[in-house]
């Protein structure tokens, strides 16, 4: 047997183990069957509310924004195909197609949460609607913020897995100063994530709807833009220095755990997507 294929199996399988499944595996898969139960009963509340509105209640349909929605779905199951990718990649010792992967995945992870940035301060300004003064609304934020939260969540977790690809190559460095590098390189990850889908893309979804000019979209986030910049070009510089020394085929069980938690989130907000926007429409 070819020592791919001996890898290969090793993923999936650890004699170590009296069930044969990786610890860090199984201990993903207790955690997302405890998250499950937590998501049901969100979105059973939820429906609940929805056979029973009070008198006066928010009108979904009118609330709505169903092709912005249907496009941010569509990104996040774009960020599954490319998580899927990575852990591919890693278990072919594949570093460099593997980080592309998660950077991508990252960047689309932000995307979707800029969607619901912009959704939620739209449903706020425009339509009135709160935890407070509505039913619909105590429910629909409650549900939909904790799996954005999840969400964000999950994008922290990769962005330090993609720095922890990264160590230096020197043989000299270590100690305090290889930790700042790498903190320097978490905070650059971090500030891009941040203003990413906190001011940018919000920033274009309403420049998209007509709010707006194209000037005034880049005087109102010249800033966020700039820090962008410099967060991309303090990681391409960290790139650039480090090469990965201690990051492999071994580490591929810590990529497939991560994955397995991204491929649960995305799976949750098909339900979500369902049960809460597409169901007020047939």
């Amino acid at each position: 047997m070819s020592n791919a294929a001996a890898g290969a199996i090793d993923h999936h399988h650890d004699p170590s183990t009296s069930t044969g499944i990786p610890n860090k595996k199984l201990l993903w898969w207790a955690f997302l069957a405890s998250d499950c139960m937590f998501f049901g009963a969100l979105i059973s509340t939820h429906l609940v509310y929805r056979l029973n509105p009070p008198p006066g209640n928010a009108e979904p349909t009118k609330i709505f924004d169903i092709e912005l929605t249907s496009f941010s779905t569509f990104i996040l199951l774009m960020s599954s195909l490319m998580m899927a990718l990575a852990v591919n990649a890693i278990q072919r010792g594949q570093l460099k197609s593997m980080r592309n992967s998660l950077l991508t995945t990252i960047f689309f992870g932000c995307i979707f949460l800029g969607c619901q940035v912009y959704e939620f301060a739209h449903f706020v300004h425009e339509k009135k609607m709160t935890l407070s003064n509505s039913l619909f609304g105590s429910t629909f934020y409650t549900l939909t913020g904790t799996h954005g939260t999840h969400v964000a969540i999950g994008v922290l977790i990769l962005g330090l897995m993609y720095v922890r690809s990264f160590k230096s190559a020197s043989p000299a460095s270590g100690g305090w100063g290889e930790f700042l590098k790498t903190l320097v390189h978490v905070a650059a990850m971090c500030v891009a994530i941040g203003l990413t889908f906190i001011f940018i893309v919000p920033a274009g979804i309403g420049l998209a709807k007509g709010h707006g000019s194209v000037a005034e979209f880049f005087s109102h986030n010249l800033m966020p833009l700039l820090g962008l910049l410099g967060a991309g070009g303090v990681m391409t510089w960290f790139a650039r220095a480090h090469e990965a020394v201690d990051f492999g085929e071994r580490n591929a069980i810590d990529v497939e755990a991560v994955g397995l938690y991204w491929h649960f989130v995305d799976i949750v907000w098909i339900i979500i997507f369902t049960a809460v926007y597409l169901l007020e429409y047939v």
